[in-house]
């Protein structure tokens, strides 16, 4: 039996869609964490500039950390939202789910779940044990 080297064309939509509704999801996610981000902090216009040492240290700090921690989520899912883009370029591709490494076409359930994925499961595991 050969293995396949390509994915089929009604595969090949799937994934687009799945890839697209993922960008929707991240598009969402990250709306609600730049709310976030405006949300935190005395941003009252009505509080002097010297009113904010009127609360707790503790709180200010709590304001950073949670400020901090939402700079980091957006980054993060901004990083997710451009591999997303570069997976939908790779699909316009006749290469698409090949695995960079081995060259196997990678499982259409990892495509399915891991839509910017470029490895297969058992070349991207050898790659995080550094044995390739």
């Amino acid at each position: 039996m050969t293995k396949k080297k390509r994915y089929t064309k009604s595969e090949l939509n799937k994934i687009k869609k799945a890839i697209m509704e993922r960008m929707d999801q991240v598009v969402f996610e990250m709306g609600e964490i730049k709310d976030g981000i405006s949300d935190t902090g005395p941003t009252n216009t009505s509080l002097s500039p010297d009113s904010i040492y009127s609360l707790h240290m503790a709180d200010a700090g709590t304001d950073s950390h949670e400020r901090e921690k939402n700079y980091l989520l957006m980054t993060r899912e901004n990083s997710y939202y451009r591999n997303l883009e570069m997976a939908l370029e790779r699909l316009e591709q006749e290469d698409f789910g090949v695995c960079q490494i081995c060259g196997d076409l990678i499982p259409y359930e990892r495509i399915l779940e891991v839509p910017n994925t470029t490895k297969c499961v058992d070349c991207k595991t050898k790659e995080k044990l550094n044995l390739i």
